[in-house]
């Protein structure tokens, strides 16, 4: 089964990118400028991905309003 990480917002790209240099600044993991990123451990890309997924959440949710579950 083939996987689309296509966006559906293409402009969000440059953000999303900021994003992820931005949590992996505040976490200690270096990435490279180049875009390649070979050497880095699993953990850490997904302490990054991880990251980045609770600032999203937090950011879908201030613009709800603050919704509550």
């Amino acid at each position: 089964m083939a996987r689309s990480n296509t966006l559906v917002v293409q402009q969000a790209k440059a953000a999303l990118d900021q994003m992820k240099y931005e949590v992996a600044q505040e976490i200690g993991v270096p990435l490279s400028p180049s875009g390649y990123n070979g050497n880095l451990l699993s953990r850490d890309a997904g302490s990054i991905g991880g990251n980045i997924t609770k600032r999203l959440v937090q950011m879908a949710e201030q613009s709800l309003g603050g919704y509550k579950r």
